[in-house]
């Protein structure tokens, strides 16, 4: 790997996390006693893409195990893409619901780092995917 690919999957790395905190201060700023059934489900569909990633990144030590990253990358775009549809039917539900103006734009703030973090999940499957290409 050359220090471009690793700048670049560290930065990628550091945005999920900063993503992640994001959502975890707004939890405790916003004194939110109880996630919702949609938090819930973008953080599990959050640690199934870190999953992927973390079965991923060993595979770079041997360019022969390489091209095993690729049916990863294909996982974390899917998971991607499914935080997307949460993030969708979360917000119409905030406004369905008739939720106050205060936890809409409590929940909205939420919803926006989990699904952030989904999405710097896909830039990460993309760096992989061009260290992939790169090395084949």
């Amino acid at each position: 790997l050359d220090r471009e690919d690793i700048s670049s999957l560290a930065n990628s790395l550091d945005d999920i996390m900063d993503f992640i905190d994001g959502a975890a201060n707004a939890l405790f700023l916003y004194h939110i006693p109880q996630p919702t059934e949609h938090a819930r489900e973008l953080t599990r569909i959050l640690a199934a893409e870190v999953e992927e990633i973390s079965k991923a990144l060993p595979r770079l030590r041997q360019r022969n195990r390489m091209r095993g990253i690729l049916e990863h990358c294909v996982e974390i775009n899917r998971l991607e893409n499914e935080a997307d549809q949460v993030m969708r039917d979360a917000l119409a539900e905030l406004f369905d619901k008739e939720s106050s103006a205060a936890d809409i734009i409590k929940w909205r703030e939420i919803y926006e780092h989990l699904e952030n973090a989904a999405d710097r999940g896909e830039d990460v499957a993309n760096v992989l995917e061009g260290i992939v290409l790169k090395h084949a």
